[in-house]
Formats: structure tokens, sequence, C-alpha cells
């Protein structure tokens, strides 16, 4: 089972909407926060199994076949783990109408050229 045969109600587009790119930014590592091994700092098989009930609030733990399918779609440097910024492109690929509207995410309104603020900021 590939990660984008899952149904789910996508509801990332009106939370930008709401809270604009910068609260976005910060909720998507927020929800990033939570699913991390707190020890390595990124998404492992067992922390996305462990933690997902926090985030998602399921009424009962994802199968293994589930936290497979996401690990593979979200890890994009093959290390096995998702790091923060897999995690945030990870959510943009699940949202079509954030992949539209990403721009505005990614890049500041001057002149069109892509923000200098650092994405370490999103890190802590």
């Amino acid at each position: 089972m590939e990660l984008t045969d899952c149904e789910f109600e996508d509801h990332l587009p009106s939370m930008m909407k709401r809270l604009g790119a910068e609260g976005f930014m910060e909720e998507l590592c927020k929800g990033f926060r939570l699913l991390m091994d707190d020890e390595q700092g990124v998404i492992t098989c067992d922390s996305l199994k462990r933690n997902s009930v926090l985030l998602l609030g399921l009424d009962q733990e994802m199968g293994d076949d589930e936290i497979v399918s996401m690990m593979v779609e979200g890890d994009l440097d093959g290390d096995g783990a998702i790091n923060q910024m897999e995690f945030c492109i990870l959510m943009f690929r699940l949202s079509p109408e954030l992949i539209d509207g990403s721009k505005q995410v990614l890049c500041s309104n001057r002149g069109g050229h892509c923000c200098s603020a650092s994405p370490a900021k999103y890190y802590t």
C-alpha cells in the first residue's frame, strides 16, 4: 500500500490561510517534533508508531504497512529516517493545494527571490 493511496481530509490549506506562512511552518515543525525520536532528532519507524497517536488522534496505532509506506515516501535521502526538511516536503507533497501555493511559504515578495531566513529557525 502506498501512502498516497490513503484517504484523508486535507486541512493543511485552511491551516495555512488561517495561520499565515510563518505560523504554518511553525505548526509543521511542531508536528515534526511530536513524531520524532527525541534522542535521534529524526522520525524513525519506532517513533512514528509510538507518537502518531499524539499527532493524528488515532484510536489505535498505525499499522506496520502504513508506517513503512510513510517512511519510504518521506525518506528522500535513504538514511532510514525522516528529518525535519523531509517531513515538511512530505506534508506539501500530500497536499495538492499546498503545492500550488508553496511559493508563498518558501519565497518572500522581495522581487521573487527566495527568502534568506535560515531553515535552522524552524529546528528549535
